[in-house]
């Protein structure tokens, strides 16, 4: 699988509430990371769907090289 362009050497930490549905930016062109704006239109790209099974903080990966999408697993670590 294809990865997005990078948006953020960071994560991006949201509070989510549980039951709630997310769609992470993938193509890393969003204006509204680390979810998706619409603007992967015309490419390879899609959001992902993640459902929150808690309500706590979560780490969003932004720099769309995670293995384990949406989520950070710190592959920012190795750009």
């Amino acid at each position: 699988m294809a990865k997005g362009e990078v948006a953020n050497k960071m994560p991006i930490p949201v509070e989510v509430v549980a039951g709630k549905s997310y769609f992470w930016c993938a193509c890393g062109k969003s204006a509204k990371q680390p979810f998706c704006d619409g603007s992967h239109q015309g490419t390879e790209f899609e959001p992902v769907k993640w459902i929150a099974d808690e309500s706590c903080k979560k780490f969003f990966c932004a720099c769309k090289q995670t293995d384990g999408q949406p989520i950070c697993d710190g592959s920012h670590n190795k750009l």
